[in-house]
C-alpha cells in the first residue's frame, strides 16, 4: 500500500550564509522562495501570525490531559523538527477555567490555541468539527495530529471530510524520508506493516496508536509557549447531538488504555479459578487486569479486559504477561508498553522476543511469592 506524493513538504524557515528560504502560502499551498529584499517581513509574518507546520489536538478529561494526547504531542514535536517548522497545540473547552492550559504550557511549543465556546463545554462531534475546521483553515496547518482515542475516532473522519482531505488513522509511527513523511500503519490485524505516503495538498490528518510515542519524551520549556485565546460563537442549533456517558465510565467497562500497570492473563493460567492469582498480583502492584483472547472467549474474564487486535490497545509503564504465549494478534495490542515482564514455562514463546524481562518457569510457583514480596516491600516503604 504505497502511494507516491508529488508534493514535497518544505523543510521550513532557517538562516543560511547566502539566501534565505521563505515559506509562505500562495493559493492554498505552502511554497518556498528566495528573496533578499522581503525575507525579514515575510519571516516575521510567518512566525508571529498564522501558518503552523504541525497542529496537535489535545484531548482532556476531568481537567487533565490524557496520555494519548501527550504521546501525540511528542510526535508533533518530532515532526516539527523534521519539517523545520512550528508546532502548536489546540485545546477546546467552554472557558479558560475548564481547560488545563497550565499543564500544556510546560511543553516546548510555539503556540497554544485555546478555543473557547459555551458549545464546547462537553464533547460533541458537531461542536468539535466546527471549531477545529475553523482553526485548521485559519492557521493553514500542514499536519494535524491526534491520539487514536475513542473521541478522535468519532469526529476526526468527519473533520477530514469537511476539510476535503483524508485521515490516515491508527498509525504506529513515521519516518522522514526525502523531505516527506512516510507513515507506518498495520494491515490484516497486525500481520503486515504498510508504508503510507500522503497525496495532494495539506492539511494532512493523522492519528497515532497508543504507545507509538513515549509520553515522557515530550520536550519541556518551562511555560514559555504563547497562549492565544480563540473565542468562538457556535450557534446552539449547530450542535445536533447530546453527549452521553463516557465509554470508560460505562457500567462493567474499563478503559485499559489509561492504565499505568497491567497484569494480563493468558491460557497458561489453565482454569477460571486461577484468575484470583492474577487479581492478587494486579492489586499488589496497584494495576488493572487484562487478558488474551482465549481467556475472554472462555468467559474467565469479561471481553472488556481483552488486549490485542480484536480488543484494546494499551501502552502502560509496566505490562506483566502471565502464561501468554504472545501471538502476533496479542502483541499488536501491547508491544508499545514501556516495560514488559513475561512469565511462561515455554522458553520458545514469542512473548520473550519483545519482553524487557523474561522468567521461564511455572507461574503457579513464581507468582504467589512474587505477590507476597511486593506486598512486603510496599508495606515497609
Amino acid at each position: 500500500m504505497l502511494a507516491r506524493s508529488p508534493v514535497a513538504r518544505p523543510s521550513g524557515p532557517w538562516l543560511d550564509t547566502g539566501r534565505i528560504p521563505v515559506p509562505h502560502w500562495e493559493k492554498g499551498k505552502l511554497v518556498r522562495k528566495h528573496d533578499h529584499n522581503v525575507h525579514i517581513i515575510r519571516l516575521k509574518r510567518f512566525f508571529m501570525s498564522g501558518p503552523v507546520d504541525v497542529l496537535v489536538f489535545i484531548e482532556h478529561q476531568a481537567g487533565k490531559i490524557i496520555r494519548a494526547s501527550r504521546e501525540a504531542l511528542a510526535a508533533g514535536q518530532r515532526l516539527a523538527k523534521d519539517t523545520g517548522g512550528r508546532v502548536a497545540a489546540v485545546i477546546l473547552g467552554e472557558s479558560a477555567e475548564g481547560i488545563p492550559t497550565a499543564e500544556l504550557a510546560q511543553a516546548r511549543l510555539d503556540e497554544i490555541l485555546q478555543v473557547e465556546s459555551p458549545a464546547l463545554r462537553e464533547y460533541t462531534a458537531d461542536g468539535f468539527v466546527l471549531a477545529l475546521n475553523k482553526v485548521v483553515r485559519e492557521r493553514q496547518a500542514g499536519y494535524v495530529l491526534f491520539g487514536h482515542t475513542y473521541q478522535a475516532r468519532d469526529f476526526a473522519p468527519r473533520l477530514a471530510a469537511t476539510l476535503e482531505r483524508c485521515l490516515v488513522s491508527d498509525c504506529l509511527g513515521y519516518r522522514w524520508q526525502d523531505e516527506r513523511c512516510v507513515l507506518t500503519r498495520q494491515m490484516f490485524q497486525g500481520k503486515l506493516n504498510a508504508d503510507v505516503e500522503l497525496l495532494g495538498d495539506p492539511p494532512y490528518l493523522i492519528s497515532f496508536q497508543a504507545g507509538s510515542f513515549r509520553e515522557d519524551s515530550v520536550e519541556r520549556d518551562d511555560g514559555h509557549a504563547r497562549v492565544s485565546r480563540v473565542p468562538l460563537n457556535l450557534p446552539a442549533e449547530s450542535i445536533r447531538t447530546r453527549p452521553g456517558e463516557r465509554f470508560r465510565e460505562a457500567r462493567q467497562t474499563v478503559d485499559l488504555s489509561q492504565a499505568e500497570i497491567i497484569v494480563a492473563a493468558g491460557r497458561g493460567i489453565k482454569a477460571p479459578e486461577n484468575v484470583a492469582l492474577v487479581k492478587s498480583l494486579a492489586e499488589a502492584l496497584g494495576g488493572e487486569m487484562g487478558a488474551s483472547r482465549p481467556v475472554c472467549d472462555n468467559g474467565w474474564l469479561p471481553m472488556d479486559r481483552q488486549i490485542g487486535s480484536s480488543g484494546q490497545t494499551v501502552a502502560p509503564r509496566l505490562y506483566v504477561a502471565l502464561g501468554i504465549s504472545g501471538a502476533i494478534q496479542h502483541q499488536v495490542g501491547m508491544k508499545g508498553s514501556h516495560t514488559i515482564v513475561a512469565i511462561n514455562k515455554d522458553r520458545e514463546a514469542p512473548i520473550f522476543e519483545i519482553a524487557s524481562y523474561g522468567i521461564v518457569g511455572d507461574l503457579f510457583q513464581i507468582v504467589p511469592p512474587l505477590t507476597e514480596e511486593i506486598k512486603k516491600a510496599k508495606g515497609s516503604s
